[in-house]
């Protein structure tokens, strides 16, 4: 028996209509906590943590094309300009693990799924099906129609036909992260999961080359619109994938083979835009895609969001995109990104540099200067976390012996979080308690570990009983066999990340630990990151789905590696856990096993988890429509507008 499903995700559960309420305020965000203690978003954003099963499938925004529908051509001034702070790494969408990359291909290409834009509690909506999925009662069959008339950019690959997406488009897109050619990060999202999976991955790696022909029980296309996923096991998560542009982002397989290794330079896909212009590192731009499908705006934002409402009265029933035209620049220094926006060189800024946060938007509020010119701005409580990870395959930091625990845990002891919150973030975080984030799946705030614990002198005396100590005199400790001991950290060139060099070194030197920092580019640092070749490296991760299992799946041993599992924390209570939790629908039951996960990450410490960021974005007033989505890496280009006449009026004054 199958069910036709709308995914509705709310902050506290199915339990959340029952039992009394309190609220409480977070950092300048009032929450409200049911009487079971889970927490959800009443002010900003409602983030998302629980899935219920209703009623007749969600109405989608897609049509048809109609017969008299005109030809739609966004008006040619309509141009966004904004920077990210970080380059892309690739166009290649199943073989980027950045949120920056997916960002953008969620503009060129569509996945099956996507969360709608302004419903908070998040809901999961159809993006290229004509309806939502079909489920299995026991959670291992799902079976996806997708929406005739959707075509990909035209690309002379296709000999001058319109190229119609189908179902084994999909089927195909999801193959390749089974491919060794990629090295997919969310390879660990199928491998083992679907039917059939382990012998096709016993022949690859036999191999060394993915065989896309032979059919694979469990992912099959029915017929031309239509294909079905199954899994070995239940796992009532495994839709949120379909929502991921890294896992399902549909490629055309003709595109892949003309292109080969070069893919990644030559994106075809059949989102809202295409790339026309690109310099590596420092320039993108994309214009509308002629070919994308007639679609208007329509979301269902609650009914108490009053910015969600006036969005929705700005934006719909309008066609889409509105926007012709996305320029982005690469520019890794926060004050030139903040003075160009100062200087209406961008239209909006994304991920607001914190430096910047006493002036801008003193005590939270935006500075008169500001406001008197109309900028708009707008936080939201990050679905994040930041974290240094310690490679547990070094010699150095690495290891499972109650000495390399008791390193690990000095080190995380011995860095002062609070300076990072209130001195480089300018108070724009909250401490973590737990290595996953608050308003997800599995998130008790009356739960915490010891991960935020700083406490110098604890870690000295960690230190001196298993024999790290200062041997020579030079004040800095030896390890327990005199041999030198020295941590060796990677950061960018950046300003920024010189202070949190500055705060890595005065944390260490605290307690009697050398540290080199080593500066690089940040996609160098991945490359060499996903081959296990950095000891130590610092890293923000955003969810790509609202559960915790978004970052606890990046402990599971197997996952070791460009599958996510950068640290190579392999331990067999954690991964059994890991797998039963699987297995579960978002309840107490579940929550209980991640909660345990959390335990034993905070007792071996392959991480030193500091922080969960509030984000900030400032735009000028003829930027309409804009939310940032709670996912971070998830489309919003397309949901857009530029009021023209009034952006002229700014553009006058420059």
């Amino acid at each position: 028996m199958r069910t036709r499903l709308t995914i509705v995700l709310t902050g506290v559960g199915m339990v959340a209509m029952v039992g009394s309420a309190r609220n409480q305020v977070w950092n300048g965000f009032a929450y409200r906590f049911t009487s079971n203690g889970l927490a959800s978003a009443l002010l900003l954003v409602a983030m998302a943590t629980a899935i219920a099963f209703v009623g007749p499938a969600y109405g989608v925004t897609s049509a048809a094309p109609s017969p008299q529908a005109k030809p739609h051509q966004p008006d040619t001034r309509k141009v966004l300009r904004y920077a990210f702070e970080v380059a892309e790494t690739s166009m290649d969408p199943q073989k980027v693990s950045d949120i920056y990359s997916t960002i953008v291909h969620n503009a060129i290409f569509d996945a099956p799924l996507r969360y709608d834009y302004l419903a908070r509690p998040l809901k999961v909506v159809p993006n290229t099906l004509v309806a939502m999925p079909e489920v299995s009662n026991d959670f291992t069959t799902f079976t996806f129609r997708v929406r005739p008339g959707i075509y990909f950019s035209d690309h002379p690959v296709f000999k001058g036909k319109k190229r119609e997406l189908v179902a084994e488009d999909y089927v195909y897109t999801i193959k390749r992260l089974f491919d060794p050619a990629l090295s997919a990060p969310l390879l660990g999202e199928v491998e083992g999961k679907l039917v059939g999976s382990d012998a096709l991955m016993a022949r690859v790696r036999k191999n060394n080359k993915m065989d896309y022909d032979t059919p694979l029980e469990g992912l099959r296309a029915l017929d031309r619109y239509t294909f079905q996923i199954k899994l070995t096991k239940t796992k009532p998560d495994f839709l949120f994938n379909l929502t991921d542009c890294r896992v399902a982002c549909a490629v055309a397989r003709e595109i892949v083979e003309h292109y080969g290794a070069d893919i990644g330079s030559n994106p075809v896909g059949t989102g809202a835009f295409r790339l026309t212009q690109w310099t590596r590192s420092s320039r993108m731009v994309f214009e509308y895609n002629p070919n994308f499908r007639e679609e208007y705006f329509d979301a269902q934002p609650a009914p108490d969001d009053e910015f969600g409402q006036k969005v929705l009265a700005q934006m719909e029933g309008k066609r889409l995109p509105q926007v012709h035209r996305i320029e982005v620049a690469i520019i890794e220094e926060r004050q030139p990104r903040y003075l160009a926006f100062l200087n209406n060189e961008f239209d909006l800024m994304w991920l607001f540099p914190e430096d910047f946060a006493n002036i801008s938007f003193p005590n939270n509020k935006l500075a008169p200067n500001l406001a008197k010119a109309g900028i708009q701005m707008r936080q939201i409580p990050a679905l994040d976390i930041t974290f240094v990870y310690f490679n547990m395959e070094d010699k150095t930091v690495g290891g499972y012996k109650p000495e390399n625990i008791a390193l690990r845990r000095a080190i995380s002891l011995g860095y002062k979080t609070s300076d990072e919150i209130y001195i480089i973030r300018k108070g724009q975080a909250i401490p973590a308690k737990a290595p996953y984030s608050p308003g997800v799946q599995g998130y008790d705030p009356n739960f915490a570990t010891s991960i935020g614990e700083y406490d110098p002198a604890k870690a000295k005396a960690l230190l001196d009983m298993y024999g790290y100590k200062d041997r020579d005199g030079d004040g800095y400790r030896e390890m327990p066999d005199g041999s030198p001991l020295i941590l060796r950290h990677n950061t960018t060139p950046t300003d920024r990340d010189k202070q949190f060099d500055e705060l890595w070194k005065r944390s260490m030197d605290a307690i009697g630990i050398r540290i080199e920092i080593r500066k690089g580019k940040w996609p160098d640092f991945l490359k060499e990151s996903n081959a296990g070749k950095l000891m130590m490296w610092q890293l923000g991760g955003s969810a790509t789905a609202p559960t915790a299992d978004t970052w606890l799946q990046t402990y599971y041993g197997p996952n070791a590696g460009f599958k996510g599992n950068r640290s190579r924390f392999n331990h067999p209570r954690y991964n059994e856990l890991y797998e039963q939790s699987e297995r579960l629908p978002d309840s107490p039951e579940r929550t209980k096993l991640f909660q345990e996960m959390a335990r034993i990450i905070a007792a071996y410490a392959p991480a030193k988890i500091n922080t969960h960021r509030i984000l900030t974005d400032i735009w000028y007033p003829y930027v309409i429509g804009f939310v940032r989505p709670p996912v971070q890496s998830q489309t919003w280009w397309r949901f857009i507008d530029i009021d023209v006449p009034l952006m002229q009026q700014f553009e006058a004054k420059r």
